[in-house]
């Protein structure tokens, strides 16, 4: 080759679950002061090694063996046996049952040893988890005392534990600092377990805090650590609560691989809390793929697993969950059964945080029965409790804005629907990580449609399309330093003048749940069609695109598929589109993935749409603007980068490589050129040719596509050390003003979509560096067509064409060769995206 509580009311709005987080707290291994047999410690420090690597239940098994046999005979022993078994008991989610193995006082003359520390640091954990939060704040403060005079090496451990209640408090503050506190002593007295843990609880405290990016960072450091001590247990814990980042970040299939895995490694583990946490979140990420019945069946699982643990916060969360459930499938009396059950449970356990979201359903099923008054009254509670986090806020505010609208009372509707944008952009600006920005809006894309819609409802098409702009691409407007987006009010967007500028038509797509949208855009005028929802679109695109790869022609075939795409997609505009235009395609989901020059056009007779426009994509009005107000490069200098040594055998040299790269340079004088071929093409060589000095730049080589990490993309070069890949995330970092940047290897455009910013790879990468073309390739390319093709490609250039001209020039030599490079297999591939 080449190559938490939230979900949908009605199919109109997302909610943001509640939980989905795991708490740490002290496990530590510390040595016993005084050790009274040499056996009975080479057992204790054995089971508890077990309970650090998180055998669970061979450590709860050894520690009550040895407990009923210590007694017999020694109970300084049998006492640190009963310590360690309810400490197991409590990281099963059982701490009912481990305060009542502890509720015996202990003899006197333990009063002051370690065993007496660990006793009240486990009921005081014990205590945290059943929201008993008073007691265990003494017990905790009884064991610092205590530790403070005669046992210094538990300090830690302490210190995490106080972390913790902190945390199920909401003193995210005191919990960072305790946490903080634990890593220091951890790390002075060498306590690896201990500093596992810290690590851990300072990802989960940042988490809580909303600083998603930075709790990645420690969430991190606590995984290689964990998992080089083999603790199995802190392992499964820190993968659940990194997918917990992922999935408010927006990035639900990196979720839920890490969910899944948690949840898998949670039951084989015996963690019953843990595992009712990530069966949870499970659902939630099913509910948010609108897999109502599976995320049913899960919400129902936890919920019974909650019960049997006697976890009231828990059973709270796992009803609202269900209630949600009902309220999208309109069942709005069983949704108001269980919420209320729910807010009862949050009430019951003085859980603010909690509590408001049972309130923002609350208002949801009001709403649904048409109740706007308790409905208002339930989101403005929602809105002004300073404790609501950012998600909480922005989900109130924009059901407040749908409720005002439904009511005719639009001015109020649009204010708060700019006051729920300025929380998501309040939100979003606090994570700095390149990788995280682009999976943001994602869970937040509901909102945008329901702005649109709004605006669409009062036929307003303008401002229907500038709030669609809000949404377009913001991590690359950020880092081009265009403001992409507004948090007071929308802004005129000059969409006609962007239209003349560019000499053309902009098509403007929207794919939505219940309505998609196109805008099409000339220099006398905007209009706004209608066109169906995602679920009709999407599956054509994907059999369409099935069939452009497949070996039978589908202008041949006459392909329906193609056919009723053109018909959705173009028709309803093909009016305001002259023969020969230039057309600018902002696509939007499923449509990232579509070549628009395939689709077949029915008049005079079936071709394909190339045949009567230039077609050019771009990611948003705003970068579309920049890229047509800039001036080409006046000189013409080439860095052209190919042709490599095959690295290994996954990507063997391409025989075609060196004709193409000798083809391009003809079209450049020799002092105009820069060329890396054969050993010297290297990541490090294009790296260090300071590229944002020339005005094209050209890549012959094997190319990667990563879906679970787009940034990690890169094109294939010759083998420097170890190195042989050059980055997407590295070609981000050096500032290109390149006119055309041209990615001859496969899937350069990227295979994984992000709501708003689009597909994600190569292309995205070159234009993030700043230039103002890239053409990449959706899929594999061949390595006997493609040289032909960059051949007419640069030899257009050279004429002074522009590239969309050329490369269509180019295109439709290859469709009329006659050939079996007529399939748009062979000359489809290659995309044109204009840049800032």
């Amino acid at each position: 080759m080449r190559h938490d509580e939230r979900g949908r009311y009605r199919g109109k709005r997302r909610y943001v679950p509640l939980t989905g987080l795991l708490l740490f707290a002290s496990v530590a291994l510390a040595g016993c002061n005084h050790y009274r047999q040499a056996a009975a410690a080479k057992i204790y420090q054995e089971a508890r090694l077990k309970f650090e690597q998180g055998n669970l239940a061979a450590a709860g098994t050894e520690a009550s063996d040895a407990y009923h046999r210590y007694s017999r005979y020694d109970q300084e022993w049998a006492w640190r046996f009963r310590v360690l078994d309810a400490e197991v008991l409590v990281w099963r989610g059982l701490s009912k049952d481990a305060l009542a193995l502890l509720d015996t006082p202990l003899p006197a003359e333990l009063a002051f040893e370690d065993v007496a520390v660990r006793k009240l640091m486990v009921q005081g954990l014990a205590d945290c988890f059943l929201q008993r939060f008073d007691d265990a704040e003494r017990q905790l403060s009884a064991a610092a005392q205590l530790a403070q005079s005669n046992q210094a090496d538990l300090l830690g451990e302490i210190a995490i534990s106080r972390g913790t209640l902190a945390l199920l408090r909401r003193d995210y503050g005191a919990a960072e600092s305790a946490f903080h506190e634990s890593l220091r002593i951890a790390r002075a007295r060498h306590q690896s377990f201990l500093e596992a843990k810290s690590l851990g609880s300072l990802g989960l405290v940042t988490m809580r805090e909303e600083r998603y990016d930075e709790s990645i960072d420690w969430d991190d450091q606590a995984l290689e650590l964990s998992r080089s001590l083999g603790a199995r247990t802190a392992t499964a814990k820190i993968l659940g609560n990194i997918g917990w980042d992922y999935y408010k970040m927006g990035d639900h299939d990196a979720a839920l691989e890490h969910f899944l895995q948690a949840r898998k490694d949670s039951a084989e583990l015996g963690l019953q809390r843990d595992e009712f946490v990530w069966i949870t979140n499970v659902g939630n990420v099913e509910y948010d793929q609108r897999s109502y019945a599976p995320a049913q069946r899960d919400f129902n699982a936890a919920l019974a697993l909650a019960r049997t643990l006697e976890d009231k916060a828990g059973t709270s969360v796992c009803l609202n969950n269900l209630a949600l459930v009902e309220l999208s499938e309109g069942n709005y009396d069983e949704a108001e059964k269980d919420n209320r059950e729910s807010l009862a449970l949050k009430r019951a356990t003085g859980d603010r945080g909690a509590e408001l979201y049972s309130i923002l359903t609350d208002g949801r099923i009001a709403e649904g029965k048409k109740d706007y008054s308790r409905a208002e009254s339930d989101w403005g509670e929602v809105i002004g409790d300073r404790s609501a986090d950012s998600s909480l806020r922005w989900q109130a505010e924009a059901a407040l804005a749908e409720t005002y609208a439904a009511e005719k009372r639009t001015v109020e509707a649009e204010t708060h629907f700019l006051r729920a944008m300025a929380t998501i952009d309040a939100a979003r600006s606090a994570v700095k990580r390149e990788e995280f920005r682009l999976s943001f809006l994602s869970g937040m894309i509901s909102f945008y449609d329901d702005y649109i819609g709004f605006f669409v409802s009062q036929r307003n098409i303008e401002k229907a399309l500038e709030a669609a702009e809000l949404s377009r691409a913001r991590a690359l407007g950020d880092g081009l330093g265009l403001k992409t987006g507004a948090v007071s009010a929308l802004k005129p967007l000059r969409s006609r003048e962007i239209a003349k500028e560019v000499n053309g038509v902009i098509l403007d797509y929207w794919i939505g749940v219940d309505n998609s949208y196109l805008w099409v855009i000339t220099p006398g005028r905007v209009e706004l069609f209608t066109l169906p929802p995602a679920a009709e679109i999407d599956p054509l695109v994907q059999a369409y695109r099935q069939a452009l790869l497949g070996s039978r022609d589908v202008l041949e075939t006459q392909n329906a598929a193609g056919r009723k795409l053109y018909d959705l997609l173009v028709a309803p505009a093909a009016k305001l589109i002259p023969k020969g235009a230039r057309v600018t395609i902002l696509p939007d989901g499923s449509l990232y993935g579509l070549n628009f020059e395939t689709l077949l056009a029915p008049a005079p007779q079936l071709h394909y749409w190339i045949e009567d426009v230039d077609v050019s994509y771009a990611n948003s009005l705003t970068l579309l603007a920049a890229g047509a107000s800039r001036r080409a490069a006046a000189a013409k200098k080439l860095l052209l980068v190919g042709d490599p040594v095959s690295p290994d055998a996954e990507f063997p040299k391409l025989p075609q490589a060196a004709a193409e790269m000798s083809e391009i340079e003809n079209y450049f004088p020799a002092a105009e050129r820069t060329v890396f071929s054969g050993a010297e093409a290297t990541p490090d060589s294009y790296l260090r040719s300071e590229p944002a000095g020339f005005s094209y730049i050209h890549f012959v080589a094997h190319g990667t596509a990563s879906r679970t990490s787009p940034l990690d993309s890169a094109v294939i070069l010759s083998r420097q050390g170890d190195d042989y890949k050059l980055y997407a995330r590295d070609i981000i970092q050096h500032p290109l003003h390149a006119d055309l940047v041209t990615i001859s290897a496969c899937h350069g455009e990227g295979v994984r979509t992000y709501s708003g910013e689009g597909l994600v790879g190569l292309s995205w990468a070159f234009l993030r560096a700043g230039a103002h073309g890239v053409i990449a390739a959706l899929w594999e390319v061949n390595d006997n067509s493609t040289p032909q093709l960059m051949d007419h490609l640069y030899s257009e250039i050279g004429k002074g064409v522009a590239p969309d001209a050329a490369l269509r020039d180019a295109k439709l030599a290859l469709l009329h060769s006659g050939g079996v490079y007529r399939r748009p297999f062979y000359w489809a591939p290659f995309e044109l995206y204009r840049g800032s």
